[in-house]
Order: structure tokens, then C-alpha cells, then sequence
């Protein structure tokens, strides 16, 4: 499995932005120089990161996007499945839909995918992104 620059460039942008909590609400332009991204690819990012409520938006001459939540509320498993979508190695083990496979009951490798999946949301699950903005 490997993970899109929408995941990558998303979880650092996060870090970013839980990392300037005391200064108020962020712009994607100081994000994007921090973090080398293209603004207008870290501007796509934001819609789906404010979609799953991980993030808010502020308008006006001081606006920009904060943290919807605490840091330590937020995993970083949240914010690779709104980014990336559900965690599974392959589609027939997805954690949306697991069972949407015709040959789940008889199939030789589902017990693999499976464990592989549950093995990748449990550390994506473990860490806060307060643990990752330290």
C-alpha cells in the first residue's frame, strides 16, 4: 500500500497547522512555504480535510484554517481516510465495504488483507496529531 501525496502532503499540513494553534487561524500560503507544497494543491486538501470537520475555515483579512478539534483528539488515521479514503490493501477487505467481495467466503488470501488492514489502522490509530507536532 502506499500512500498519495494528498495523504502525505495533508498529514504535514495538519502538523503545520497544529503546531501554530496559539497564533489563530493559519493561511494556506504560509503552510505552503513552510512545507514546500503548491498552495493551490494544499487549497484542494483543505476541502476534504473541512469536510471530515478536522479542520475550519476562517474568512477575512485575518482568516485562514485552524484544528476543528483538539490535536489530541485527532489521529492520524482520521485524516489519511478523509484524505485517502478507507484503509485496505486491497478493495475486497475495505473497511467501508468488507464483505462487497463474491468470494469472501471461499477466498484463500482474505485473512491475509485483512490482518494487513487492521494492522495499518491500528498504528495510524495510535498516533494523536499532538503526538506528531511535538
Amino acid at each position: 500500500m502506499k500512500l498519495s501525496t494528498k495523504g502525505r502532503y495533508g498529514l504535514r499540513a495538519m502538523i503545520d497547522i497544529a503546531q501554530s494553534t496559539e497564533k489563530g487561524p493559519i493561511t494556506t500560503h504560509s503552510i505552503a512555504e513552510r512545507q514546500g507544497i503548491s498552495e493551490r494543491y494544499l487549497e484542494q486538501l483543505m476541502v476534504p480535510l473541512k469536510r471530515a470537520r478536522l479542520v475550519k475555515s476562517v474568512r477575512g483579512f485575518q482568516g485562514g484554517y485552524m484544528l476543528a478539534k483538539n490535536p489530541e483528539d485527532i489521529t492520524v488515521g482520521d485524516i489519511i481516510r478523509s484524505l485517502e479514503g478507507p484503509i485496505a490493501p486491497v478493495e475486497c477487505v475495505s473497511e467501508v465495504n468488507p464483505g462487497g467481495c463474491e468470494r469472501s467466503d471461499y477466498c484463500a488470501t482474505r485473512g491475509l488483507w485483512t490482518k494487513v488492514r487492521d494492522s495499518i489502522a491500528e498504528v495510524l490509530d495510535s498516533y494523536s496529531l499532538a503526538d506528531l507536532a511535538k
